[in-house]
């Protein structure tokens, strides 16, 4: 599914290393964590698989199709079998929750009817139908988010990237918006995730991907989020 061979990233701007010969293979279907420090290279990574960036040398492959060097008009056709989702949530404040999540099918020119059933069954999933006609900003944060996890896997992405997507909610908050992720993991999507929050990986029991100084530190299929971290699942309670 995501194949990164011998990846190499320098920002030509300060000369900075960013990932230093980095090999990963994440199968369709999993779930991934990635952590580190500010500055260790995660952020490359998870820009390099949405081409935000180009590696300076090495390759990747997304999905079958290798990315390392797309020309501009492909990259878009690309992303759109990407699900992305950010901590800030990046929503359009001018629109609906429904608008919002129908722009992502709209871009590529969806049917109507499709589109509207779409939006509904992605807004069922996360919970948010009944505010299909409320505005960003008469929405909690954790609701906000909901809204772009509806956005980002409305058009049925075979993969789905998230970049600390909890850094901004409450724990409580932070533990639904997982609840979410695993369904849509446990129905066949693979995800990939940044992420600073600890206590949802120690107790998620994934695979962690641990990179410092831009190489990968530690690969572990059942980790946690440092190498010596005792394990709790008090809170490990999907449904």
């Amino acid at each position: 599914m995501i194949h990164f061979k011998d990846v190499t990233k320098i920002y030509k701007d300060n000369g900075v290393l960013a990932l230093d010969k980095i090999t990963l293979d994440i199968a369709r279907g999993e779930f991934v964590f990635i952590v580190g420090t500010s500055g260790s290279g995660k952020s490359t990574l998870m820009k390099l698989l949405m081409h935000e960036e180009v590696a300076t040398s090495g390759s990747i492959v997304v999905d079958g199709q290798d990315v390392t060097n797309l020309r501009p008009k492909e990259i878009p056709y690309l992303r759109r079998r990407l699900g992305v989702i950010f901590q800030d949530y990046r929503l359009l404040q001018d629109k609906t929750v429904y608008e919002n999540v129908a722009f992502a099918m709209q871009v590529i020119e969806a049917p109507r009817k499709i589109m509207q059933r779409s939006v509904n069954t992605v807004l069922d999933i996360v919970g948010l139908r009944e505010k299909s006609d409320s505005f960003p900003a008469q929405l909690s944060g954790g609701e906000q988010q909901r809204v772009a996890i509806a956005r980002a896997i409305v058009n049925d992405p075979r993969i789905l990237i998230a970049d600390e997507p909890t850094g901004n909610l409450d724990p409580d908050t932070g533990w639904d918006i997982m609840d979410i992720f695993q369904r849509i993991n446990a129905a066949g999507t693979t995800i990939v995730m940044a992420t600073h929050d600890k206590t949802i990986v120690d107790q998620m029991q994934r695979r962690v991907i641990a990179i410092e100084g831009g190489r990968i530190t530690r690969d572990e299929a059942r980790g946690a989020y440092s190498e010596d971290q005792p394990q709790t699942f008090d809170r490990f309670y999907f449904r």
